[in-house]
């Protein structure tokens, strides 16, 4: 298929998009690397780095989240619109909105982790954050694998997403992905 000109994101949105994307990829990698190492300076270090990380994913989700509610996304082009089957579109809606909860669910529970588990966050090592849960064992248990769950569910929408990106690119050649691409449309 002829590629269409299709209208792209505003600037905010895209950058927010990509912003969030290297945040998470890197924050989900640094915390598949950490967790089996053995206690050490360098595990504070990394534990410290990825918490600062996950609290920066949800600031930014916040943002990017108001910033949507106030710029609504382009609505997709008709030509793609019509070529998608039907679960297609509904994988579309389903993978976006699963990611959009999932930028608050993965930080808030890593957040609650970390307070039930009586290691407060102290962003950037000089702004202790409030802890929103008692210290709790079991609790802590509980929140850990919460984290863990929606950390891997998030990992495979995103890998979902690029796949469905790749897809438009490589199969379709439907000009989708300069929605969201630097440059000139």
């Amino acid at each position: 298929m002829s590629q269409a000109i299709v209208t792209r994101y505003h600037p905010l949105a895209r950058a927010l998009h990509w912003v969030l994307a290297l945040a998470i990829v890197g924050n989900f990698l640094l915390g598949v690397y950490m967790a089996d190492l053995p206690f050490s300076p360098a595990r504070l270090q990394y534990y410290s780095w990825h918490k600062w990380a996950g609290v920066l994913v949800l600031a930014f989700s916040a943002f990017r989240a108001l910033t949507r509610l106030m710029s609504p996304p382009p609505a997709m082009p008709q030509h793609i619109e019509a070529a998608m089957p039907g679960w297609q579109k509904l994988a579309h809606h389903a993978t976006h909105i699963g990611l959009y909860a999932l930028f608050f669910a993965v930080p808030l529970t890593g957040w609650a982790f970390s307070s039930a588990a009586g290691f407060p966050i102290v962003l950037f090592g000089v702004l202790p954050l409030p802890d929103f849960v008692p210290v709790s064992e079991s609790l802590a248990d509980v929140l850990k694998e919460a984290h863990e769950l929606t950390a891997f569910a998030m990992a495979a929408l995103v890998l979902l997403h690029v796949a469905g990106a790749v897809k438009h690119q490589v199969v379709d050649r439907d000009g989708l992905m300069n929605r969201m691409g630097f440059g000139r449309s």
